[in-house]
């Protein structure tokens, strides 16, 4: 089988599968349209509405920003508005106008900081906005780029500094893999929305220590939490193990999205005419195998658990919606990279099981949690706020493995 062919019958080549995909991602729109406010976009409810005292937030509005500007890049009528709405939103209440860099709530209510997480949806939202030419979005991602060079990015560590206060003093003394895994896939847009390569080779430092160092050390499971010199710490939030942001031990769901990310790495070096190392490919099989094999049906009951132990026991059972999307996205990627009949069937095992268990026909979107025995739950997750991975999940599948998603969609699929 040559590079990039896939097995015979793949769901990646059945317009059948690919219609289906489609029609889900237009049904996670809809839902998702009523999280406008007027500063933003908030939180919705299990039944999609927002509450009374709602106010958006940074970490939703971006989000919804980079799917919104998405939609509009497919020709999704009427979510250009949106997009524009984000944008506005980001350059305004959300924007620290005194200091810079962004507030989690409007004008500073309820902060402690600047995070980097934070700041690498930002980026990632004015990428794609600026992609789908939406009004404002060239300030605010040169906004993004000033402040995250200016104040995150550690060129002697090659990685992301965590936290500060809101002036930028009292740096945090820690170091996170989710802000730099979402700072990698923010990454690999501004590549493509600034045409400047170096935000690539960032990325591939990024992935080298956390994945290439770090986590092939450790049987691919991905360690989370480090110390300001890059010293694992092990357990870290042991007495908070169900922290929604940096959870006790390791974490399937993010061994599953680095997978990805290290796929989509290599193919946009390749495209940029840029080596792209070996290890790449091979770390993306390893974590995995290495989710798949310690994370899924690990206590008895299908789907991925949110975290194990460093003895591969569960620690939290429930299983959450992101983490099955960024399976889908995984498993495709894997199977479009190497053609390997065993990616199909976790492919369509992880659709079957989303179709089964997260997709809510009757209150719309996804559930968002189950409980560990696949019945729908809000313990960890209330409501439903989020669409950016499950509509990742829907979009991936059907594109190439770089450029990144907006400018894929930009050249690939509004082209045919």
């Amino acid at each position: 089988m040559k590079h990039n062919d896939l097995p015979f019958g793949s769901w990646l080549d059945s317009p059948v599968h690919a219609a289906w995909l489609m029609a889900e991602g237009r049904r996670l729109l809809a839902f998702a349209k009523a999280s406008k406010l007027p500063g933003g976009f908030g939180n919705l409810d299990a039944s999609g509405n927002l509450a009374p005292d709602a106010a958006a937030e940074t970490m939703s509005t971006a989000r919804m920003t980079h799917c919104f500007a998405v939609a509009h890049i497919q020709g999704m009528p009427g979510c250009l508005a949106y997009a524009e709405h984000g944008v506005a939103a980001l350059r305004g209440v959300l924007h620290d106008a005194a200091y810079d860099g962004w507030f989690a709530h409007p004008e500073g209510r309820q902060d402690s900081g600047k995070a980097a997480y934070l700041h690498a949806f930002v980026a990632l939202a004015a990428s794609s906005a600026k992609v789908a030419g939406t009004a404002g979005a060239a300030q605010l991602l040169a906004d993004a780029v000033r402040v995250i060079e200016g104040h995150f990015w550690c060129e002697q560590e090659g990685a992301l500094r965590e936290t500060f206060s809101r002036a930028w003093q009292m740096p945090e003394a820690y170091r996170g893999a989710n802000s730099n895994m979402h700072a990698t896939e923010a990454f690999l847009a501004l590549a493509d929305a600034t045409g400047n390569t170096l935000w690539l080779q960032r990325a591939l430092r990024i992935a080298e220590r956390i994945i290439h160092t770090h986590a092939a050390a450790n049987g691919y499971r991905v360690i989370e939490h480090f110390d300001a010199f890059w010293q694992p710490v092990p357990h870290y939030n042991l007495e908070h193990p169900a922290d929604h942001f940096r959870p006790y031990g390791t974490t399937p769901g993010h061994a599953l999205e680095w997978a990805r990310l290290l796929l989509h790495l290599e193919a946009s070096l390749h495209l940029a005419g840029l080596p792209a190392p070996e290890w790449l490919l091979a770390c993306a099989h390893d974590l995995f195998d290495s989710a798949c094999r310690h994370g899924w049906s690990v206590d008895g009951e299908p789907g991925f658990v949110y975290t194990l132990d460093w003895d591969n026991r569960p620690v939290v059972r429930q299983r959450l919606h992101w983490v099955h999307a960024e399976a889908c996205a995984a498993a495709a990627a894997l199977l479009r990279r190497t053609g390997e009949a065993r990616y199909e069937q976790w492919y369509q095992c992880f659709w079957g099981f989303i179709d089964n268990h997260f997709i809510d026909r009757a209150g719309g979107s996804w559930h968002h949690e189950l409980d560990a025995y696949n019945h729908p739950a809000g313990t960890l997750w209330p409501g439903k706020p989020d669409l950016y991975h499950a509509y990742q999940a829907v979009l991936l599948p059907g594109l190439p493995l770089a450029p990144s998603l907006a400018t894929a969609i930009s050249r690939y699929v509004t082209k045919r």
